[in-house]
Parts: structure tokens; C-alpha cells; sequence
């Protein structure tokens, strides 16, 4: 008999948000070693699905587009070859409102028994924040 899912695991707007995790590898890595240095990105996808079984094909079909994607790239100073590799996902998420035009909450996170300190140091000032940072990036 299948178990009641409950309410905090269904969206009832049908949206779903997902952490994706991509990282770039070298051919020439030692594969063997999971302590070797990479660059990485955690992308958050907002996507639509009728539950979560749904949502996490979804997710991964999305994730695995770099897979069919030519993605060959050459670091031009060490002329050394790799590619981008989907890891997998981290978040997979209901979303509980409607998107409105005015904003709408996508995500929370609840922290217990936290320094007032600790919460005021995660707020950045306007100039701090990543989408007023217009240094180019290699």
C-alpha cells in the first residue's frame, strides 16, 4: 500500500524548484581521486510537474542536456581539454504560492537557536550583492 504523501512534499501550483550540481573535469584528471580540486555550479531551475516523482525525471532530463551538448573545451594557456559533467540534484522543492509579478516566495530554510550575529552577517548592502558585481569572468 503506497503512503500518504504529505502535504510539505506536493506543490499545488505544479511548480517545483531544483538544485542542479555541474562541475568542469580535464581528460587528463586522476578520475580516482575525489579530493582533486574542480570548479563547480549549483544552478536552481524552476520547473512545472503534476508531483514529485514528475519533478525529479524533470530535473534530470534538464540536469542531462550537457550530456548531448558538443561541451569539449580547451584551456587555452595549458591546451588541456574537458568537459562539463551533471553531478546530480541537491534541492528538489514544492513551490506553494503562485508566481505573482510582484514576487512570491520560492524557498525558506528555518535555522533553531541562531546568534542574532550570525543572521546579520548573511545581509549584504545593494553594492555587495552577486547581480551588482559587473567584473568580467574567464
Amino acid at each position: 500500500m503506497a503512503k500518504k504523501v504529505p502535504w510539505k512534499n506536493k506543490s499545488p501550483t505544479g511548480w517545483w524548484v531544483a538544485t542542479l550540481i555541474e562541475r568542469f573535469e580535464f581528460e587528463d584528471e586522476d578520475r580516482s581521486n575525489p579530493r582533486r580540486r574542480c570548479r563547480a555550479w549549483s544552478n536552481v531551475v524552476v520547473l512545472k510537474a503534476r508531483d514529485r516523482h514528475h519533478a525529479y525525471r524533470k530535473a534530470m532530463r534538464y540536469g542531462e542536456l550537457t550530456k548531448g551538448v558538443e561541451n569539449d573545451w580547451v584551456d587555452v594557456s595549458s591546451r588541456r581539454h574537458g568537459k562539463l559533467i551533471f553531478e546530480g540534484l541537491a534541492i528538489l522543492l514544492p513551490v506553494y504560492d503562485e508566481f505573482d509579478e510582484d514576487g512570491c516566495e520560492i524557498l525558506f530554510e528555518d535555522h533553531e537557536n541562531i546568534t542574532v550575529g550570525r543572521v546579520q552577517s548573511w545581509v549584504r548592502q545593494k553594492p555587495d550583492l552577486e547581480v551588482f558585481d559587473d567584473t568580467e569572468t574567464e
